[in-house]
């Protein structure tokens, strides 16, 4: 009797440890009940029925990463080149992803390379190279698309070395330095051109500022000589003067005024030879003594 409680016991015990089920964060289970999908448990303790109900796929919920193996890709341009990438996923939705595809990192592998072909395989060599966000791109919403009635949600394609062949690459190389040759050549034509410009408008802008010196001083130069004109048609008017009121003295100044002026020119023009001529000494002195004389009525004015 007592090993028949006994067994008992440990039969309801068995069946408590069957029914409660802990399920990790990060994970679903999924619940089969004869064979077929009922519930799915979420992470935390959970009961099912012991017996009937048994445990059908562990999901991982968290995203996970795929490494997409080389393969060899012929562009639109017929360049073969090596291509690898990586894939980023998350199951979203447990059930559908247990049982609406079978072996699931195949089927996305697969899938992943085989769009990979499609999309590469329609650029050209240069768009490859250049574009690869742009393949990113399309790479991620065609896969999301097909990937969605797995319950799987695509985050992330990225392609991660593209390998062209090494005559390909050789002729690349070579490509690229006769540009950066072409585009030195350039700037090397262009930075004469500007230096030429620079130099011209340098000169014109000297020619000006000479020309314009050349017509300030000229304004100068008459203004002083209109001026000095001024000056002796004003002397000549008082000198005239002078002569009507019948002053003498100023008929001497004047005339010994233009005599040493005539002999200074005689003086210091270039082609100036020694001159013997006769000098009236009496008529300078003379003429000195009238302009002291002249000097001596204007202070007596004055006074």
């Amino acid at each position: 009797m007592g090993a028949f409680f006994i067994s008992i016991l440990i039969f309801a015990v068995v069946l408590v440890l069957m029914s409660v089920k802990s399920v990790p964060q990060g994970m679903e289970y999924t619940v089969e009940r004869f064979g077929k999908y009922t519930h799915t448990l979420t992470p935390g303790l959970n009961i099912i029925m012991p017996v009937i109900d048994r445990i059908g796929r562990k999901m991982v919920m968290m995203e996970q990463v795929m490494e997409v193996p080389s393969q060899e890709i012929i562009t639109k341009d017929n360049a073969m080149v090596t291509v690898d990438g990586v894939v980023f996923y998350q199951v979203m939705d447990a059930a559908r992803a247990a049982y609406e595809v079978s072996t699931l990192d195949w089927a996305i592998l697969n899938l992943v390379m085989t769009n990979i072909r499609t999309v590469m395989g329609s650029m050209d060599l240069d768009e490859l190279l250049s574009r690869r966000d742009d393949i990113n791109a399309r790479l991620l919403n065609v896969v999301d698309d097909a990937t969605t009635p797995w319950g799987i949600k695509a985050t992330r394609i990225e392609i991660k070395d593209i390998a062209p062949p090494k005559d390909l690459v050789e002729a690349m190389g070579r490509q690229m330095k006769a540009e950066r040759l072409k585009r030195a050549s350039i700037l090397e034509a262009e930075g004469l051109r500007q230096s030429e410009i620079l130099r011209a408008e340098g000169a014109q802008q000297a020619v000006i500022l000479e020309a314009e010196g050349r017509k300030q001083s000229s304004y100068l130069d008459a203004d002083a000589r209109e001026r000095l004109a001024e000056a002796e048609a004003k002397a000549t008017l008082m000198v005239s003067e002078a002569i009507s009121k019948g002053d003498i003295q100023a008929i001497n100044y004047f005339v010994a005024q233009k005599y040493i002026e005539s002999l200074k020119s005689i003086a210091s023009a270039e082609n100036s030879k020694l001159v013997f001529m006769p000098l009236d000494s009496s008529s300078v002195i003379g003429a000195i003594g009238g302009i002291a004389e002249l000097a001596k009525e204007a202070l007596n004015k004055k006074g």
